[in-house]
């Protein structure tokens, strides 16, 4: 899990997966780019939680909204349009990517 202020805490959260990748460099890279996208909401703190299994990877983005005055459905709308880019999932995976050497 990776969040700036503990305990991590979702009040908004949108969900998707990953093929395998290191995840505390995905991770990275998506916290970045959320706090890009959501740093204008006054009160948002960013978490990132990476879930591996055989298949991939579940990243849940999200995190702590503290007198946001963007609707939470916004904010969950926001955060699943970045999560779904095409540009930004490739900058992200070919960051991740795992190394066979």
């Amino acid at each position: 899990m990776l969040a700036r202020h503990w305990p991590p805490r979702f009040d908004v959260a949108a969900e998707s997966r990953f093929p395998p990748a290191r995840p505390g460099r995905l991770a990275h890279q998506i916290r970045q780019d959320l706090w890009r996208e959501l740093q204008g909401l006054r009160g948002f703190s960013p978490v990132i939680q990476i879930d591996a299994d055989e298949r991939g990877l579940t990243v849940t983005a999200g995190g702590r909204l503290e007198a946001a005055s963007l609707p939470h459905d916004l904010a969950r709308a926001r955060i699943a349009a970045l999560l779904e880019c095409p540009r930004h999932r490739a900058r992200w995976l070919a960051w991740a990517q795992e190394r066979t050497t």
